[in-house]
């Protein structure tokens, strides 16, 4: 199972307490993945007021972790919450390598002192130093090293982007396979996951790799697509498929040298490809350079009447027909 999850939200921590109480077996691997919540959340953190907390989920919190005898309560005689606007990336990179290095049990450790030290305790687990030593009370040594190299960084960028191309939009949200629940579900419905979910059919690195990028076009999020089309350009950037889909994420992060670059270079070896002859006339024209744009939107239109192909056809004869008449 995989919980995608912030550990910067209250559901959770309530969520890891209802895998607790569903009894999995020891069978069932958790493995906990990055989700951000707050993705501007500043670097160094910065202490909530008291009226920002979230009520609800604190008092979902407040009868899940009564407070302990001698622990140290507000007036309100609750535990310390959270009060800290923290930027949660180096805790999910702390996630990340704690299960490289021990698996999803040291995993599993880690997520539970980061979590009750921002919950319970109201630690700030945006400072490394704070990340460093909690990581070491749960049995990972060497995070200072670690997060000083950038260690644990890439890892989690890919797999926000691969959580945000497969659809994950909450936190918590528990996958098994291809079968996904969000939220701090009952025990019986983490149960019923684990017991019910579709295996999730195993691709080619390079097929998976394609369909994230084009996931994550569909997203509008060219840059995220860039990020993981780089082994396949490393390996393979002659490949059209390849070509085309940095050409798309190139247009559409306003790269217009390069996604013109890549398209005269596809349409060499595949001059028939209406849609990268498309796209290049609409690069061209975006670049404001409309006498250039127009042939290739009218060969384009020519070789497959898309009403998109028509629709830039029209609007950069009109452009140029507009500038003739001044």
């Amino acid at each position: 199972m995989e919980v995608w999850a912030d550990m910067a939200c209250a559901w959770a921590y309530i969520g890891r307490r209802r895998l607790e109480q569903a009894e999995l077996g020891e069978d069932v691997e958790i493995v906990w993945r990055p989700y951000v919540i707050d993705p501007m959340a500043p670097v160094p953190s910065e202490p909530l007021e008291e009226e920002l907390r979230d009520q609800v989920a604190e008092g979902a919190l407040r009868a899940l972790h009564p407070t302990p005898a001698g622990e140290r309560a507000d007036d309100g005689g609750r535990p310390r919450g959270a009060v800290w606007r923290a930027n949660t990336f180096d805790a999910h990179r702390v996630i990340a390598l704690a299960h490289r290095r021990g698996g999803a049990a040291l995993q599993g450790a880690v997520v539970e002192r980061i979590l009750r030290a921002h919950f319970v305790e109201g630690s700030d687990i945006g400072d490394r130093a704070t990340l460093v030593a909690l990581a070491a009370e749960a049995g990972l040594d060497g995070m200072a090293e670690a997060l000083g190299r950038g260690d644990g960084a890439d890892e989690v960028r890919s797999e926000l982007l691969r959580g945000k191309a497969e659809g994950i939009v909450t936190s918590p949200t528990f996958a098994v396979g291809d079968t996904t629940v969000s939220g701090a579900q009952p025990a019986e419905v983490l149960a019923g996951l684990v017991r019910d979910a579709a295996p999730r059919r195993e691709l080619p690195d390079e097929v998976r790799w394609l369909r994230q990028a084009e996931a994550l076009l569909d997203a509008r999020d060219p840059l995220g697509a860039l990020w993981t089309l780089r082994p396949l350009l490393a390996d393979h950037g002659d490949d059209p498929a390849v070509r085309l889909l940095a050409a798309r994420a190139y247009f559409g992060s306003a790269q217009l040298g390069r996604a013109r670059e890549t398209l005269e270079a596809l349409l060499e070896r595949t001059p028939g490809d209406h849609y990268a002859r498309f796209l290049l006339g609409r690069t061209l024209e975006r670049a404001s350079r409309l006498p250039e744009a127009l042939p290739h939107l009218r060969l384009a239109a020519a070789m497959s009447p898309e009403p998109d192909y028509v629709d830039a056809l029209d609007r950069v004869e009109n452009r140029l027909a507009d500038r003739l008449a001044v």
